[in-house]
Parts: C-alpha cells; sequence; structure tokens
C-alpha cells in the first residue's frame, strides 16, 4: 500500500525567504522593539525546520511500510534503542498530530488557546527528547511577561506562527543556511531599521566568502572561530570547501567547526546552525579573550588548520594586567600588550596562537589597525606588535575594504591574512591589495558584486599584481614606512585622495602632531641647556 500524501494546506514557496521573514516580523510589530523580534521569530523558524526535516524522515519510512503511523511508532522505538543520530531520524520530536497525515508542524500550528504557554511546552519537551538541543531551542519563554503585560500576547503569536507557516523548510525546500541566513538577514534589517549597531555580530557575506575562498579549507581540517556570533564565517567556509570539491571523484571529509560566543542568545544561534547543517562542529560559551574554552589535554591552547574571525573593532576594556595574566603564551616578549586604546592586536595575537605550524587565518579590522603608530617618534605599542608579526613573516596579505560595507560605521576596514609557514617564494614579501573602488551602491549600505568577490579572491590566491589594484611590497620597503602594510599607503586609486577614510586621514594628521610636539620639546631641552 503507498503512503498517502499529507492533504495540509500547500505552503507558499516562491516567497523569497528574505521576504518571508520580513513578513513574520512584521506580524509581531510593536509587540517588542524591532531588535527583539529574533527572540521570537528564531527559535519558530528553528522548529519549523526540525518539523519539516521529520516529516521527510517519517515519509521516507512511510514509503518502505505503508502509511505514516506505523512510520511515526517505528522511528520511536527506533529512537529509543539507538539514540540519538544512530537510527532512523536525525532528531525525535515528540509531536504527533491527530492525523498522522498531517505535517507534525500543525501540531503548533493548530494551538488556539493558551498560545504562548502551548508553544513552550512544546518547545521544551523537544529538547527534553533531544539533548543537544537543551538550552537552545528551550531559551525563549513564550509566554513570558514584563509587569504584568505579555512580551508578546497570542494574537500576536498566533500571526507569527502562520507567517512561519507559509514555507516548507524541508531537505529539499531550502538551502541548510537558514538559520544563519534568518539571523543575519534580521540583523542586517534591525540595523537598517533602527540604526542599532550590528557589527559585533554581522560580517557583510562578500567579505566572509572572499575570506573562505582565500584560506582555501581541506576536507577534514579544523575551523576556528574565537568570536562567532551565529556562526556564518564558519559556515561559509564548510561551503567553500564542498565548492573546491566538486567534481573529485574522492569522497570528502566534512570540515571540523569549532567556535565561541559570549552573548548567550548569539551562541544559541550558532548552535542552531550548525545541528541544521548537520556539521561537525562544537560551539562553546564564554568570553574567549580571558578564557578560551578550546584547550589541549595538556590545559594549553588548543590549535587549529585555519582561523576565521571578525571581533569587535578597537576593544578597550582589556588592561596591561589582563595581558600579563595570561598563561597560555598567547602574547610573547617583545611584542605582548598592544595598549589599552585597542585590542585589535592583542586578538591577533590570541589567533596566530591557536594556528597549527602551518596554519592559516583571516581577521578584520578597522584600518588604523595596520597604520596606527607608524611614523611617530614616541613609543607606540600598537605598532610593536605589528613589527613583531612582519618581522617573523607571519603576515601573508592584508585587503583594503570598499567604505560603508559594515554596519556599525561607514569605516571601510580591512582583512588581515596570517600563515604560520609561508611558501619560499612568498617569504619576506606581503601582497597587498586596495579594493576600495570594487563595490556597488546600495541602500543604505554598499555592497561587493559576485564578480567582485571572485577578482579580488583570485589576486589574493594567486599574488596577481595589477596596476591600481595589487602589489607585492618586500620587507625593506614596508620597514622604510615604519611598519604601515595598509594598502592605500602603498596604491593609489585614481580617486585616491578623494575616497581615503577621514579616520585614517586624522590618525596620520595625529602621528604628525606628536612627532611635532617630540622635536618641539627636545628644540627647547637643547635652547634651555644653551641658557637662550
Amino acid at each position: 500500500m503507498p503512503a498517502r500524501k499529507s492533504t495540509a494546506p500547500k505552503p507558499e514557496k516562491n516567497k523569497s525567504l528574505e521576504q518571508w521573514i520580513w513578513d513574520a516580523a512584521c506580524s509581531i510589530r510593536g509587540a517588542k522593539d524591532a531588535p527583539k523580534y529574533k527572540d521570537f521569530i528564531l527559535p519558530l523558524i528553528f522548529t519549523k525546520r526540525l518539523c519539516d526535516v521529520f516529516d521527510d524522515e517519517i515519509n521516507r519510512i512511510a514509503a518502505e511500510v505503508g502509511f505514516r503511523q506505523k512510520a511515526f511508532q517505528l522511528a520511536m522505538l527506533d529512537w529509543k534503542r539507538a539514540g540519538l543520530g544512530k537510527g532512523m531520524v536525525r532528531f525525535f520530536l515528540p509531536l504527533v498530530p491527530e492525523d498522522p497525515e498531517q505535517p507534525v508542524w500543525s501540531v503548533i500550528r493548530k494551538l488556539s488557546d493558551k498560545i504562548g504557554e502551548g508553544v513552550t511546552t512544546h518547545m521544551r519537551a523537544i529538547a527534553k527528547e533531544n539533548p543537544p538541543l537543551q538550552g537552545i531551542i528551550d531559551r525563549v519563554d513564550f509566554n513570558a511577561t514584563t509587569h504584568g503585560q505579555r512580551d508578546i500576547d497570542d494574537d500576536r503569536l498566533s500571526n507569527l506562527i502562520e507567517k512561519i507557516s507559509e514555507k516548507r523548510l524541508g531537505l529539499e525546500d531550502v538551502e541548510a543556511d537558514i538559520i544563519g541566513k534568518s539571523y543575519e538577514y534580521l540583523i542586517r534589517k534591525f540595523a537598517e531599521g533602527g540604526g542599532q549597531s550590528a557589527g559585533e555580530f554581522y560580517t557583510p557575506p562578500a567579505v566572509g566568502t572572499i575570506r573562505s575562498k582565500v584560506l582555501q579549507p581541506e576536507p577534514g581540517m579544523e575551523i576556528y572561530d574565537p568570536t562567532c556570533g551565529s556562526g556564518g564565517l564558519l559556515i561559509k567556509c564548510e561551503i567553500a570547501m564542498e565548492e573546491a570539491a566538486k567534481g573529485k571523484k574522492r569522497s570528502i571529509a566534512p570540515l571540523k567547526l569549532y567556535g565561541q560566543e559570549y552573548v548567550a542568545d548569539t551562541w544559541a544561534m550558532a548552535s542552531m546552525n550548525m545541528i541544521i547543517h548537520d556539521m561537525e562542529g562544537t560551539i562553546e560559551i564564554g568570553a574567549t579573550f580571558k578564557n578560551p574554552k578550546f584547550r589541549d589535554k595538556r590545559g594549553k591552547l588548543r590549535t587549529f588548520d585555519r582561523v576565521v574571525a571578525n571581533p569587535m573593532w578597537n576593544q578597550d576594556w582589556f588592561t596591561e594586567a589582563d595581558y600579563d595574566a595570561d598563561e597560555l603564551d598567547r602574547f610573547p616578549a617583545g611584542a605582548g600588550f598592544p595598549g589599552k586604546s585597542s585590542a585589535d592586536w592583542g586578538w591577533t595575537q590570541h589567533i596566530f596562537a591557536s594556528l597549527k605550524a602551518d596554519g592559516r587565518a583571516a581577521v578584520v579590522w578597522d584600518t588604523g589597525a595596520v597604520s596606527r603608530g607608524s611614523g611617530n617618534a614616541g613609543d607606540n605599542k600598537e605598532k610593536t606588535v605589528r613589527q613583531w608579526f612582519v618581522d617573523r613573516d607571519l603576515v601573508e596579505s592584508v585587503l583594503y575594504l570598499p567604505e560603508n560595507l559594515f554596519y556599525n560605521t561607514s569605516a571601510p576596514g580591512i582583512v588581515l591574512f596570517l600563515h604560520a609557514a609561508k611558501p619560499k617564494a612568498r617569504q619576506g614579501k606581503v601582497f597587498l591589495v586596495n579594493a576600495s573602488q570594487i563595490f556597488e551602491k546600495g541602500n543604505p549600505k554598499n555592497f561587493i558584486p559576485d564578480d567582485g568577490i571572485l577578482r579580488i579572491a583570485d589576486l589574493l590566491i594567486g599574488w596577481q599584481e595589477e596596476d591600481k589594484l595589487s602589489r607585492i611590497v618586500d620587507h625593506a620597503e614596508l620597514k622604510k614606512n615604519d611598519y604601515n602594510i595598509s594598502p592605500s599607503r602603498y596604491i593609489h586609486t585614481s580617486d585616491a585622495e578623494t575616497y581615503r577614510p577621514i579616520a585614517e586621514i586624522v590618525a596620520e594628521l595625529d602621528a604628525i602632531e606628536a612627532e611635532a610636539r617630540e622635536t618641539d620639546m627636545a628644540l627647547r631641552k637643547i635652547l634651555k641647556q644653551l641658557g637662550v
């Protein structure tokens, strides 16, 4: 007897992911401030994905045994026997519709009374049945109140559930990165609409794609992100590896992904992302800089094949005592404390210490990180750390990005590429790319088009020099320029003067003023000694 098809209403397939997500957000507009919408939307999207994938698996079993009711029974018995990830289904959902032919999601969709309480109860039941989902899917109380007022009332919650019901999220319906894309889209929309700062969470997709292509992750490698946010950069490395392996006859081993995130809600998003991708990974929670969770058996810092990161720029809350107290050999003598005003190079030291002997890394920074202190006669700790990296031939490339890509700043940003064991042909040199003009105008933010992404990645992979775009610069020239490694210093586009960012010009003026003060003080001292 063939399996019967569900008679549930057919979900919307043609509506774009972005429009569908924004419609869902608008369905509860006014229930909470915009940046909080994601706290309700994403767990429901994740649950919808789990339900639809579970339906796909139940239908597969039903095709063999005849009907869905028997498939549910077999899946439950097998789950109790085999356990998580070892049997017929990836996750077992204790949501069985009254009519087994109806979708599993209908159990939530048909809630009509005490909806908030019912959704919360179902999510907690799913988490209890599936230990890896505990602390992830059951974090949000859909029945919560503040000062006696429901955070999201049942009417708005019902509207949200209906909007989410419009799109099917099964194995063949959407790409695997549904949670990551949903999270990034909401972060971006809230940043656009409400003036919110999203930079510490959101890396423009083009920047993540360029980095993953340039790092060329290979099957089975271990990839680490110490400030992983929703896990998007780790996912892009997996995607880049799979794309590079297309057409090869051998089977490919998945990447092993590791991330740490200190914001609990964002950690939950990253964990959802790993689960929904069926990827091998571990996401830890905690503040990486002061307490990195990934250690080896001896308690030392664990090392990885590749490291990707976009930490918050110019953090100023770490002191010299934090560096001195480090017991993980991250801040070596001669480099160490980069100064109180910016931890950019402190993070870079952590990233380098997390690399294997032949590992590679890519980190996004403010443009000042590669130029501050150069030309300044006074002692500059940040420049000292930068010099330590250059002199040890650890800097492979620097990419200067277009302006107005990031959501918390209009500054261009740079990508610093490290290589712990540069090939002989590249030793004693650094490859610089000034991609400030490779962008298209967007509203409200600029973006790098697909052909621009490929062009930039190809340049960085092949170290291809191109007029007004890229140059190979030897260490002697870098030293001559006092270890300024900003591409804009060495590669001038036709509109260089027009497009040079104000922040960079101000930094140079500050350095000139500091040098002038030093010279003036020295001159006054000489004149005083001469009695003039």
